[in-house]
């Protein structure tokens, strides 16, 4: 999953971009209203991760912005943590508010909490199969046994878990699983969808030609 994290503090900003890398996600960063709001106009997101108080243009302004477009789930984080300012954060369009300081892992609960309703999943386990994708854990299981894969392979499938039964395109794929930084090449789908194929069964990433590929209920 992408996310982008506009925050302007140069701390904060690095230390929750290196916590969500290290929970397999892909993240871009700005550091002042106007980056960010052109990084998330210009790239699809899973979520944005919003501070309130930022220079050039403040997280209101950028909020308003990106609800003139898109449906992206946001999280605003600040320090004003008045009723009002919560109020208004959750009316002008976010979709959840943290006051700061907060835990990493509440932080990380809630942005688990918004990608998966954002894609109409009401739990966080889904089963394929034999196997079943735990969300929160970040793990797929046979039984109560856990399988063998790695950060990205674990990626792939929960973005097409997410989205079972469609089709999507590989540039989707490209888009939600690689941050800005990443030198992925073009065969890293090709390379990945085999590993895992290798390691569940060759139907359990379908390939649509032309089209993309999915995972079937």
């Amino acid at each position: 999953m992408r996310v982008l994290l506009i925050e302007d503090h140069p701390g904060i900003r690095e230390s929750i971009a290196r916590a969500l890398r290290e929970s397999n996600y892909a993240v871009d960063v700005a550091a002042d209203g106007r980056e960010g709001l052109w990084k998330a106009e210009d790239s699809e997101y899973d979520a944005v991760i919003l501070d309130v108080m930022l220079p050039v243009m403040d997280g209101w302004e950028v909020l308003a912005k990106i609800r003139e477009s898109s449906r992206t789930p946001v999280l605003m984080l600040t320090a004003l943590d008045s009723v009002e300012d919560r109020i208004r954060g959750l009316d002008e369009g976010a979709d959840d508010y943290l006051p700061k300081p907060f835990e990493m892992d509440e932080l990380e609960a809630r942005l688990r909490a918004l990608i998966r309703r954002s894609a109409g999943e009401a739990k966080a386990t889904i089963f394929l199969g034999k196997y079943s994708l735990d969300l929160n854990q970040k793990k797929l299981f046979t039984g109560s046994e856990p399988v063998a894969i790695t950060a990205l392979e674990y990626s792939l499938i929960e973005f097409l878990a997410l989205r079972r039964d469609q089709v999507v395109s590989r540039t989707e794929l490209f888009d939600h699983l690689f941050d800005e930084d990443s030198a992925s090449f073009s065969n890293t789908l090709d390379v990945r969808i085999s590993k895992i194929r290798s390691k569940l069964g060759k139907d359990f990433i379908l390939t649509h030609r032309g089209l993309g590929y999915s995972i079937n209920s």
